[in-house]
């Protein structure tokens, strides 16, 4: 199997649990609605792990461009690549949420709020700031990469690690998700979000474009700042990258509390 294809499957795996489960809690009339967030947690950490089962042995299942982008900056896969595993993130996060929609057809024309039906697809902040919101992508899929760091250099037996890779989102999605729906995968969020856009879901609104661009700038910084963070403290490598991201994420950092306390004001 092409790495492309292993990616775009593997992808898919995981939209199909994760917006899956998110079509349960919030569509009408579902077995599973208003289950709430601990059942979504944990079937995205599900499939997290039954993705890395179908197709880790072929690409890696990095099934996030934020992962794919750390790896190559962690000297762990040629630049190269990166494109086409992007492209088949990108791919089968839209056949995920395509198969989504199939799914819940009779569902959507009974659920009338629109933001329940983008968020089945996509994610959608709890509280709207964007900088905040980017700073909470940032740290999510930092947290991330350096756990998918940790983990890779401990020995664990062949067929637990999948599922201590699951673990790893269940426990980001319960400490840090509540903000943004942790996108921390910009494949995640921009390819169901297309999937939204093009497909005849009834009633469904807009797809908030407007904010569609946190949930792939903010991980994509995030997960190179986790990768260079490592080289730098756990390798004893530290490259000019790390300090470019740092003073990224510093900046980051300060137009978010600038921001709060500018709306603290009003």
């Amino acid at each position: 199997m092409s790495n492309f294809l292993a990616e775009l499957i593997g992808t898919a795996i995981l939209i199909i649990f994760g917006d899956g489960v998110v079509g349960g809690v919030v569509l009408k009339k579902s077995k599973a609605e208003n289950s709430g967030w601990i059942v979504i947690t944990l079937a995205w950490g599900l499939g997290v792990t039954f993705a890395i089962f179908a197709v880790g042995s072929f690409s890696g299942a990095h099934i996030n461009p934020a992962v794919t982008l750390a790896m190559a900056l962690h000297n762990e896969l040629p630049w190269a690549e990166v494109p086409i595993y992007v492209s088949g993130q990108l791919a089968g996060g839209i056949i995920g949420g395509c198969l989504v929609w199939l799914h819940y057809l009779p569902h959507w024309k009974l659920t009338e709020n629109q933001q329940s039906k983008l968020a089945t697809f996509a994610t959608i902040p709890a509280i709207r700031s964007s900088w905040s919101n980017l700073l909470s992508e940032v740290l999510g899929t930092f947290v991330l990469i350096l756990g998918l760091l940790f983990i890779g250099a401990n020995d664990f037996t062949e067929g637990l690690n999948p599922v201590i890779v699951g673990l790893l989102i269940v426990a980001i999605g319960l400490s840090l998700g509540g903000t943004t729906g942790y996108a921390i995968n910009p494949a995640r969020d921009l390819g169901p979000r297309i999937a939204h856009a093009i497909l005849p879901i009834h009633g469904k609104g807009k797809s908030d474009w407007g904010y569609s661009w946190i949930p792939v700038v903010g991980p994509l910084i995030g997960g190179s700042f986790g990768a260079v963070f490592y080289e730098a403290f756990f390798l004893n490598n530290p490259g000019p990258l790390f300090w470019v991201f740092l003073g990224l994420f510093s900046a980051i950092v300060v137009m978010a509390v600038r921001s709060e306390i500018k709306n603290h004001k009003r």
